[in-house]
């Protein structure tokens, strides 16, 4: 089992950035593929991001491709979503999941384990 506590949403203006983190215990860290979705009410929660194990591959929706970085550091047990120029259609509840089982997905079933969610709302 993995436990995972998600920081650093807040309100930003649209073209701002904003860094979320994810801190991870439990299993190993380094064992497990993270990813990152966000979720709007009344709708699926939608993948955006995920990362290997050794960080050495990384996926993106095709909607922040380009705007959002995925990393993690291994030694702090710490994933972390780095947003630039971002928009007020990135505003939703940002969730990150741990995979411990298999490679690293796209897909929401095929995460087990997840954080509470951060708020990230993008206004002026």
């Amino acid at each position: 089992q993995v436990q995972l506590v998600e920081s650093g949403g807040g309100l930003v203006q649209p073209g701002g950035s904003l860094r979320l983190s994810c801190a991870a215990s439990g299993r190993t860290f380094s064992s497990y593929p993270m990813g990152w979705f966000r979720q709007v009410p009344g709708k699926e929660r939608d993948f955006v991001a995920a990362i290997s194990r050794s960080g050495a591959s990384t996926y993106y929706a095709d909607s922040v491709k380009g705007r959002f970085t995925i990393s993690r550091d291994n030694a702090k047990s710490t994933v972390y979503l780095q947003m630039g120029n971002l928009k007020p259609e990135d505003t939703a509840l940002y969730y990150c999941a741990a995979k411990t089982v298999g490679l690293t997905s796209r897909s929401s079933e095929q995460y087990d384990n997840w954080g509470r969610g951060t708020q990230v709302t993008v206004s002026s």
